[in-house]
């Protein structure tokens, strides 16, 4: 009986994380990504915590694999495992998982949109770092300073996603919690 719950549990956990990393196929604005929700939203909810870093890492890399090779296949001569510069964005969302770690100890709203918030700040901070080795601004700390101050603008987006996609993984999870009274026990 334990297993089957923890078995249910993981598969709707997994399940809403790939659904939402897929969602990236739909048209959006610039930076609304699931992917800093869906780190949170890993922490939050697997008691073990390689799953919360692999499951949620796996789905992007996997929806990333579509995405290259389907959608922008024609901006790739051969088929893509990674985009250039992927070790930036996905050392981003490590550090969005672990972040996740400490602040979702409890889920509430509180620390949902803490979480949220702590995500867009971190792929920010990290990606737009990312952006400034060998790019078209000066190689010191001005020059970085520019870097941040051009990524402004895709800061919109970044929050919008990120406060969306953890209203609708934790407030569809808690929905599913309420319809199956198992889920709320079993850790997955």
């Amino acid at each position: 009986m334990i297993t089957e719950k923890v078995n249910l549990r993981f598969g709707i956990l997994t399940a809403l994380i790939v659904l939402a990393a897929f969602s990236r196929i739909i048209p959006h604005t610039f930076n609304f990504s699931p992917l800093g929700a869906i780190g949170i939203f890993g922490a939050a909810h697997f008691s073990k915590k390689w799953m919360a870093l692999f499951i949620p890492l796996a789905a992007t890399w996997v929806s990333d694999l579509f995405i290259n090779n389907v959608i922008y296949a024609k901006y790739y001569p051969t088929f893509t495992w990674f985009a250039e510069g992927f070790y930036w964005q996905y050392a981003a969302y490590i550090l969005i998982v672990i972040a996740g770690f400490f602040i979702m100890r409890k889920v509430n709203t509180k620390t949902v949109l803490f979480g949220a918030l702590a995500s867009s700040t971190i792929f920010f901070l990290v990606s737009n770092f990312g952006c400034w080795p060998g790019s078209i601004y000066p190689q010191n700390f001005g020059g970085l300073m520019q870097c941040y101050a051009a990524g402004i603008p895709f800061v919109k987006g970044t929050l919008m996603g990120d406060f969306f996609y953890c209203a609708v993984l934790f407030g569809g999870f808690a929905l599913v919690q309420k319809q199956v009274p198992a889920l709320r026990t079993a850790n997955a």
